[in-house]
């Protein structure tokens, strides 16, 4: 649902994320791109389409570097500047970056985080997610984020690093405080704790080299260059930040599916040969995350009949372009035979996100050990009853119970 706050511009209420895809669905009815102001306020332009969406995420016109983005911040009002303390931390890494600088930090990153190094992780997901199972096997009904998606991402982000199982705790408060706080103080807290600890982190690698990606980033090189220290300490925390969340979200959102479609979880029980199809078409269905990475105009943009201005917010909104019925026939509808491709879960272009061979193998790995463990396994309750996080960017449930018998 959304209110009118002016002549061409609708306010997205906190209903919006209860339910997405109905207003989506109304939005790419009436064109590809559309200004809206998101619940706390700030005004941006939301693409919705496909092909709008696919082509908006490979042009160098919707620029990506952070730099202009405390301006754009001030010029609408917003208090951008009470959040400044922890922007360098959350910024200085691929993500937030043009080329040449893109370029440079995604080939350094990209000789650390290798598919042999995710390939070589899957006997470890197993052996993490296994042990969860073991915790949970002598309860009735569970939270299976609390209990299965959370701890499971939290486990294979700090392995995957080579951050210690028992600073994993202080690693999911201080990341969810930066996802769901709205309070400057709390975020800049956390955000600083991050660092502090990274930063030793680094120093002890340094000192102490191991097989994990950290030390593997600190020796990334090419023809002599690195990364730097504020680039090492930024690029972990984006794996943080951005794949810890996004994957565990999404192992709920793909159970949820499931157990909302139970000819589609029977035909997978049947063929357990269907789960990556199946992965990549749930990722599609009801991915996590609900739009791309903050972008904006470097100069005026049209697209469809809407002229975006220079140095506006635009939002590329991942779900919505998901459920386009002209790029996915029936989008509505969960097809393990569907075509594989084309998905834009991930994002699309140079920022095609780097973890997403890890993100699919743990999806796959927990998918398959659950239903393998609880074939029975049922809502503990009305679907109807679920809630979902208020956030712009990830699309998860706070909760997710379910009885396992």
């Amino acid at each position: 649902m959304t209110t009118v706050a002016g002549p061409n511009r609708d306010v997205l209420d906190m209903s919006f994320f209860q339910d997405p895809y109905a207003v989506y669905e109304r939005l790419r009815e009436a064109g590809p791109v559309h200004p809206m102001r998101t619940p706390d306020g700030i005004d941006v332009y939301v693409i919705t389409r496909y092909e709008e969406a696919k082509e908006a995420l490979s042009d160098a016109r919707f620029t990506k570097d952070f730099s202009g983005v405390p301006e754009i911040f001030a010029q609408q009002s917003t208090g951008i500047a009470s959040h400044e303390a922890y922007t360098d931390v959350l910024t200085k890494h691929m993500l937030f970056a043009d080329p040449p600088d893109h370029t440079r930090l995604r080939e350094l990153s990209s000789k650390a985080f290798t598919r042999r190094r995710v390939e070589g992780l899957r006997p470890e997901i197993q052996q993490i997610v296994d042990g969860l199972l073991d915790k949970i096997a002598p309860q009735r009904e569970v939270d299976l984020l609390r209990t299965l998606s959370f701890p499971m991402s939290m486990a294979v982000t700090c392995r995957l690093l080579g951050i210690p199982p028992a600073d994993e705790d202080a690693f999911r408060a201080w990341t969810e405080t930066i996802f769901t706080t709205n309070e400057p103080a709390r975020m800049n807290e956390a955000v600083r704790a991050v660092d502090e600890y990274l930063i030793g982190v680094v120093e002890a690698k340094r000192a102490d080299p191991a097989d994990d990606l950290i030390t593997a980033l600190i020796n990334a090189r090419d023809q002599g260059d690195r990364l730097t220290d504020r680039e090492l300490v930024s690029t972990c925390a984006l794996m943080f930040v951005a794949g810890y969340e996004t994957t565990a979200s999404m192992v709920g959102n793909a159970v949820l599916a499931l157990l909302e479609h139970p000819e589609k979880l029977a035909e997978l029980k049947a063929d357990p040969s269907l789960m990556p199809n199946a992965v990549d078409e749930l990722l599609r269905f009801d991915g996590p995350v609900n739009v791309a990475t903050l972008r904006s105009t470097a100069t005026e943009v049209t697209v469809g009949d809407v002229t975006i201005p220079k140095g506006q917010f635009v939002l590329v909104s991942l779900i919505s372009a998901n459920r386009d019925g002209d790029k996915f026939p029936d989008p509505k509808a969960l097809d393990f035979n569907r075509p594989l491709g084309g998905s834009l879960a991930f994002g699309h272009g140079i920022h095609y996100c780097l973890g997403a061979p890890l993100s699919r193998v743990e999806i796959e790995v927990a998918l398959s050990r659950l239903l393998t463990r609880f074939p029975d396994l049922s809502l503990a309750g009305k679907a109807e009853t679920l809630s979902w996080r208020n956030s712009l960017l990830v699309r998860g449930l706070t909760s997710l119970p379910i009885r396992l018998y």
